[in-house]
């Protein structure tokens, strides 16, 4: 449960794409929050800022402007680390988008300057705070699945114009390398992968991932920007059923194994499973990027237990699409160090 904002900490937008505009949208809301000012030098195209006077070109106008408490970082990937790096020079608090940085080089040099500083800090995997992925965390925490035999994800859709700096595995596979570790509670230990290049960008825009996680759990993985499609699924197949979240619409259903019959004596007879009861869980739905943006908040406010996406998680998720871009360059399994 969020707790009660005391403070009123000052914060500010750093892009207003197609991220950064919904976090202005819910910062100029959020109790316990001042909004400071949104940066982007194309300016609020999607008239996104109630207050004109609030749109900056550049981060040194905004930081100009007066004190900030926290800004959260929507640029493109490869703007990360500099952006980082000067809020941490402004002892600014940060969220920065995934990925955290564009290599793990980047991701450790931004970590150590937020580290330097003793600054609050968190990575915006958004999808950490969607109401069916959070049940179906909970539910296989309750053991409700016993045995986890397998965790799967899809991410497939049309290609977004908004992209121009990465490919799929760094733009969207993150968040799927982040869920199977976080929904699996263990870290990836082992990936196999295989891209495809088809819309002639330099980037690749489709990525099969197979893996290992360290608990011994196989996972596999469908990111692509050729399906006209939007789909974004979860699946976790375990002894006593099978779990299967809708990201777009916060659906949780439990497919239960049923109870088989055989006339076979118990030597002839093979385990097996057949179709049980369908449970779709009535969820509480509320906008992940706001829930995201409440924890963040809180951080910032000095709730050390507030439940944000920490800079070694980011940093992981960053390690991980390296190692599958890296096995897809190579054509073999590459293992992700512990």
């Amino acid at each position: 449960m969020t707790r009660t904002p005391t403070a009123n900490l000052r914060a500010a937008v750093l892009g207003l794409g197609m991220m950064g505009r919904h976090h202005a949208r819910i910062l100029q809301a959020l109790p316990g929050v001042t909004f400071a000012g949104a940066v982007d030098p194309a300016g609020d195209r999607h008239d996104a800022v109630r207050d004109p006077a609030l749109v900056f070109a550049t981060l040194e106008q905004l930081l100009d402007s007066g004190p900030l408490d926290m800004a959260v970082v929507a640029l493109p990937t490869e703007e990360h680390l500099p952006t980082a790096l000067a809020l941490a020079d402004a002892g600014v608090g940060m969220l920065i988008e995934k990925p955290l940085a564009a290599s793990t080089a980047d991701a450790e040099q931004i970590i150590a300057a937020i580290h330097r500083r003793g600054l609050p800090a968190a990575v915006g995997h958004v999808e950490r705070f969607n109401p069916s992925l959070l049940a179906l965390r909970e539910k296989l925490g309750e053991g409700l699945l016993g045995d986890v035999f397998l965790v799967a994800t899809e991410r497939v859709g049309p290609f977004p114009e908004r992209i121009r700096d990465v490919g799929v595995v760094k733009d969207l596979a993150t968040h799927d390398l982040d869920i199977v570790s976080w929904v699996a509670g263990a870290p990836i230990a082992t990936v196999s992968a295989q891209t495809a290049h088809r819309t002639g960008r330099p980037h690749e825009d489709l990525v099969l991932v197979n893996g290992r996680l360290a608990s011994d759990v196989p996972f596999n993985t469908i990111v692509d920007w050729l399906t006209p499609t939007k789909t974004r699924r979860t699946r976790v197949l375990g002894d006593r059923g099978m779990l299967v979240a809708e990201t777009v619409t916060a659906d949780l259903t439990f497919y239960e194994n049923g109870k088989v019959t055989s006339d076979w004596s118990s030597s002839q007879a093979l385990r097996g499973v057949s179709e049980g009861n369908a449970t779709r869980y009535a969820l509480a739905r509320s906008e992940p990027i706001r829930s995201e943006l409440e924890a963040f908040r809180d951080l910032v406010a000095g709730d050390l237990d507030a439940p944000v996406v920490t800079l070694a998680q980011g940093l992981a998720a960053v390690r991980s699409a390296e190692a599958v871009l890296e096995s897809a360059r190579r054509g073999e399994t590459v293992r992700i160090p512990a």
